[in-house]
């Protein structure tokens, strides 16, 4: 009982095969290609395959892939431009290498926000738009901080009000307590938030009109530039935060404190909404590989509580380590984020009812 997951992310395809006999499901081999669809031909035919899918709109629980729910994952395209095509390519690849006889499975991005509070879920629009066009703060990344969230509780021993950072190419913010999600950055779509790799984040919604009305972009023009131009390769002309930390350049260290501001801010924001904080973790590439930006993060956040160890920080690698000082009454912990585990548990949960 072989379980495929499938994980588009917004640069990169990674493909990990787990036993779904054990539980939690036991992991087998692992192919990370930049073209996931390529390394298909040598992946065993699996009992389920489970696809991280970004948007999926009203669909928010896992469901078996049919061609209501393809049309449902390709009408949310526009919302999620950088995630949602490619993932419906690797579904339709799947489907040519494997056949109908093995079972797809969508798993959504926005299923652990699903019941976010009213007001942390609501904008302050029109009722009549809002029910017309399902607008509501979706939420994403929500695989990535349902693992951070299982990480911190297995490795502090303890459940609580913590911060979750999921910083990569896409970075987004999350306030739990004890399990349940009370407000996150990103929102109808993957843009809202922090800022990220090629990602404006958070922009004053006027400002963004007063670019169309005086013709100086139109809405793909728009689009393009928000998802794709913006962000840290807008600012330092680099998505890559490794060469923004070697670049000796103004441009570059700007870049990394309007980033790192915007993190420090969502952090006292969220610590507000959750009344007190008992952690903030990192996982992400950047958040697991990048000690400097974790650091400049947390600079002068003794006032909540945290006081960052610099040695553990520095020295920070592997799957779990906490770099918080003895005695910091917040405690800073660094995740590698499994989501690929995460998607097989769900796997497992329709093999299980299938049985």
């Amino acid at each position: 009982m072989e379980i495929l997951t499938v994980n588009v992310g917004s640069s990169s395809v990674k493909l990990d095969r787990f036993d779904g006999r054990t539980s939690p499901p036991r992991h087998i081999a692992a192919l990370r290609p930049s073209l996931g669809a390529a390394a298909l031909g040598e992946v065993p035919i699996p009992e389920l395959i489970v696809h991280r899918v970004v948007h999926g709109g009203p669909l928010a629980q896992p469901v078996r892939i049919d061609a209501a729910v393809e049309a449902q994952i390709d009408a949310c395209a526009p919302l999620a431009p950088l995630h949602n095509p490619p993932a419906l390519a690797m579904i339709r690849a799947c489907r040519q290498r494997f056949g109908d006889a093995v079972s797809q499975v969508a798993a959504f991005d926005t299923a652990f926000f699903a019941d976010l509070p009213p007001a942390a879920r609501d904008y302050a629009l029109p009722r009549e738009l809002i029910e017309r066009h399902a607008i509501r703060r979706y939420g994403f990344h929500g695989l990535a901080h349902q693992a951070l969230w299982r990480a911190w509780q297995e490795h502090s021993g303890r459940g609580g009000r913590i911060v979750t950072l999921q910083l990569g190419a896409g970075c987004s913010a999350a306030a739990i307590a004890d399990g349940r999600p009370l407000d996150t950055s990103m929102g109808f779509t993957p843009l809202e938030g922090l800022v990220m790799a090629t990602r404006s984040g958070d922009v004053d919604p006027g400002l963004l009109l007063h670019l169309l009305r005086t013709g100086s972009m139109d809405a793909a023009q728009l689009e393009r530039m928000l998802s794709e131009q913006s962000g840290l390769l807008g600012l330092a002309g680099s998505a890559d935060m490794r060469s923004l930390l070697a670049d000796p350049s103004p441009a570059a260290a700007h870049a990394i404190d309007v980033y790192c501001h915007r993190v420090r801010k969502y952090i006292g924001a969220y610590a507000a909404v959750l009344g007190g904080l008992d952690g903030v973790v990192f996982g992400g590439g950047v958040g697991e590989h990048a000690p400097e930006v974790r650091a400049g993060i947390l600079a002068g956040m003794e006032w909540l509580g945290i006081r960052l160890d610099a040695t553990a920080n520095a020295a920070a690698n592997g799957p779990a380590r906490r770099i918080s000082a003895a005695g910091s009454a917040c405690a800073v912990w660094v995740f590698s984020v499994d989501e690929a585990t995460e998607l097989a548990r769900i796997g497992q949960g329709f093999l299980t009812d299938a049985g």
